[in-house]
């Protein structure tokens, strides 16, 4: 069984993807640390050599990897990952998705701080940020909504959501 974690950059992917694994029994892969490793170089590097487009192609190869890896695993995927080629639907029919909502505002306020290591937010001031963060948001909603399953983190602390997260996968997904 693989288990792809998707969502918005900040919202929480690998943070909760680790002790989900853990709880759960499986193994965790980080895609964004996968590809790094694979590529020799950060996410930023490659940004800056191969622009977006490069970047995305990688990352779908990367996920072609992971989807074809043996053994159960949480997978917590790039930000944007599921919004690119088909990736959602390969995703959704080679496991479980799940949707890890988080608002802008706090969104915003998870990257305020890390925002120059993300290519995507370098340079934007607060306002600058919270209206990107919305914008990206509204465009990526039709593709994080196709996940199998959605959770909301606002408001719960890590451990809550993991233990929501893990009964869920455990029932019947609903």
């Amino acid at each position: 069984m693989k288990i792809f974690l998707v969502g918005y950059m900040g919202c929480g992917k690998t943070t909760l993807g680790r002790p989900l694994a853990r709880r759960l029994g499986m193994r965790f892969v980080d895609m964004d640390g996968y590809l790094v490793d694979r590529c020799g170089r950060t996410i930023p590097e490659i940004f800056e050599s191969e622009g977006e487009t490069g970047f995305r192609e990688r990352e779908r190869e990367v996920l072609d990897e992971l989807m074809e890896m043996e053994g159960d695993a949480v997978i917590s995927t790039g930000g944007g990952a599921p919004c690119f080629f088909d990736n959602m639907a390969r995703m959704n029919a080679c496991g479980t998705t799940v949707y890890l909502r988080v608002s802008p505002e706090g969104l915003a306020a998870r990257l305020r701080d890390g925002r120059d290591k993300r290519p995507l937010l370098r340079g934007k001031d607060d306002v600058q940020l919270l209206a990107h963060i919305r914008e990206t948001l509204r465009e990526r909603e039709v593709f994080y909504g196709q996940a199998r399953m959605a959770v909301d983190c606002d408001g719960f602390g890590d451990a809550e959501i993991v233990s929501r997260l893990a009964e869920r996968l455990a029932g019947d997904g609903k």
